[in-house]
């Protein structure tokens, strides 16, 4: 998580707390060191926000430290709820965890939904246990524009190494597709995120070309509902 995104997080976990909140359990639910804790919360009481406590003690937001409500109307809302629980489906665990965050703070504004049910059933959750890379990795990769290296096992268990510009996520039923400009073939490829068994930054880059590849990879990649999965997968 960026350090953007944790000082927020650590914000909203105060806001919502009844009691005083530690920081092994501030650690606990951001995934990071108590240190790393220590050092967000003396940074945002450095810019004044009005975190009280110590450590050994726990941490409060003082009361009346608050974010404007979400100005968005009923049928709104409830798009919004189905949006994050179909997020279940797409096996990104860390989308995922990020929903859970957003529908605590929309309950949190607007009370709890529970008739509005979708079921989570989809693709299996990213396991890097399993061998498998984590979709988040290559979320970050295509945001930093990075060339990767990827080792990747087909449909007929044949592995091969590819270097890519990867440029799309798409969420698939049934899996994950990673597309990019695959240097070995000089073209578009498409790969199941659940057959990439490994996976490297390389120290080359292809900043401001994610646009340009973008737009031809959708000129030639137009939503075919009738084509099966695995004439579009490698």
């Amino acid at each position: 998580m960026r350090r953007s995104s944790r000082l927020f997080e650590i914000i909203q976990i105060l806001r919502a707390a009844q009691q005083p909140v530690t920081a092994d359990q501030l650690s606990e639910k951001l995934e990071i060191s108590t240190r790393t804790v220590y050092r967000d919360i003396a940074a945002l009481q450095a810019m004044r926000t009005p975190i009280e406590g110590e450590a050994g003690v726990g941490y409060m937001m003082r009361s009346g430290y608050d974010l404007p409500p979400l100005n968005f109307d009923p049928e709104e809302i409830e798009a919004l709820r189905v949006g994050l629980a179909l997020l279940a489906r797409t096996g990104d665990s860390a989308l995922q965890q990020a929903a859970r965050r957003i529908h605590t703070k929309v309950d949190a504004l607007h009370g709890p939904a529970d008739w509005l049910q979708v079921s989570p059933w989809g693709v299996p959750k990213d396991d890097p246990e399993r061998g498998c890379v984590s979709v988040a990795m290559l979320r970050d990769m295509i945001r930093d524009e990075r060339k990767v290296q990827l080792k990747y096992r087909d449909g007929t268990g044949t592995e091969t190494v590819r270097v890519i510009r990867p440029i799309v996520l798409a969420y698939h039923v049934d899996c994950v597709l990673l597309a990019g400009w695959c240097e070995m073939r000089g073209a578009f490829r498409h790969f199941r995120t659940d057959r990439i068994f490994s996976c490297k930054s390389t120290d080359d880059t292809f900043a401001g070309q994610s646009g340009a590849l973008r737009t031809l990879w959708l000129e030639q990649n137009r939503w075919d509902y009738s084509k099966p999965l695995d004439q579009i997968a490698l």
